[in-house]
């Protein structure tokens, strides 16, 4: 079961106009309206998703509402987590350390700081259905990343560009207004794009040794959340991330998860699960969804995405998975409510 920190919940809340809608609102997600904010409270992510569609239904202006949220996040709100964003030498830093700390926030996102010509990408990894919610929640979040990244940078802080994954909103001028570069809606990632000399630009109390601290602190609560969480999903996640770079060794994700090839073969038998099921899931998952939404890109393309050597072989694993041809699934329309 996925789970989300409960403070974007009240940050949400703080948007509203009606004290009666808050209220209301809160109460499906079991937060009190006088109650203290607390970034380890954790709520469903369904049960935030939904919330998330009902204060849409409820605020004047829907469209802005993921930004508004965003804009009003703080570094410090998140507690360690966000104190381990700004002690951060440089904001490439901070990107690193949400990279790495995410499950203090979600079991249900991540992050990836993946680099390309003159700087990088901070990649949004988001599972489920792409519900409304959720579509709300990766606009959030990327408004968030822009606002505490204003906050600390010593420098004013404007990526290059914006990737969102879902269809435009009807107008994206605010978003445009908001992030201060272009958004491209309809993409293939939910992602930032940073020039390399933001990147490099120093925080404004960015300290080592305090940066250190926080890491320690941080480091301590991931290996406690992920006794908690199911390693096939944890093993998941990171062939999901790695995957356009080519399928990860067994040993090598082992080795980020802090334990053995043998072990985590173990492990994930124990739960009915294994390394090259999970290869073959994230495969999958990946093609259709570059099937579904990238005309562009060739069924070659596809197939060196997914990992595969040549398109033959991903052929024959696409034939497997859903008994149809490549080509013959991208022809075949999406059917309604497909996740997008």
């Amino acid at each position: 079961m996925g789970r989300i920190t409960s403070l974007f919940a009240r940050k949400v809340a703080a948007q509203m106009a009606s004290s009666a809608d808050v209220d209301a609102l809160l109460a499906t997600v079991a937060l009190e309206p006088d109650g203290a904010v607390d970034p380890s409270f954790m709520i469903r992510a369904e049960d935030y998703y939904l919330f998330l569609e009902q204060a849409a239904a409820a605020d004047p202006d829907p469209t802005t509402l993921p930004l508004r949220v965003g804009a009003s996040m703080r570094s410090d709100d998140y507690g360690p987590f966000g104190f381990a964003w700004k002690s951060a030498p440089t904001l490439l830093g901070s990107f690193e350390r949400a990279e790495r700390y995410a499950l203090v926030l979600t079991s249900v996102a991540g992050y990836q700081v993946e680099e390309c010509y003159g700087g990088a990408f901070m990649h949004l990894h988001r599972d489920g259905e792409r519900r409304l919610g959720m579509r709300l929640s990766n606009e959030a979040t990327l408004a968030s990343i822009a606002a505490i990244s204003r906050e600390v940078s010593s420098r004013p802080f404007r990526p290059e560009a914006v990737y969102l994954k879902h269809p435009e909103p009807g107008d994206s001028a605010d978003h445009e207004a908001y992030f201060e570069c272009p958004v491209h809606f309809g993409s293939d990632k939910d992602a930032l794009r940073v020039s390399r000399s933001t990147l490099l630009t120093p925080n404004e109390v960015g300290d080592t040794s305090i940066a250190s601290f926080f890491d320690t602190l941080l480091e301590a609560e991931v290996d406690r959340i992920e006794d908690t969480v199911p390693i096939e999903r944890l093993v998941l996640d990171r062939i999901s991330t790695e995957l356009s770079a080519g399928v990860p060794r067994l040993s090598a994700v082992a080795r980020e998860l802090g334990m053995s090839g043998r072990t985590l073969q173990r492990r994930l038998a124990e739960e009915g699960s294994s390394f090259q099921s999970l290869v073959d899931r994230a495969r999958r998952r990946l093609a259709l969804r570059l099937l579904r939404q990238e005309a562009a890109v060739t069924l070659m393309e596809v197939a060196f995405m997914t990992g595969f050597a040549d398109q033959s072989a991903f052929t024959r694993a696409f034939r497997r998975w859903t008994g149809r041809t490549p080509g013959a699934f991208r022809a075949q329309p999406s059917p309604p409510g497909a996740p997008r």
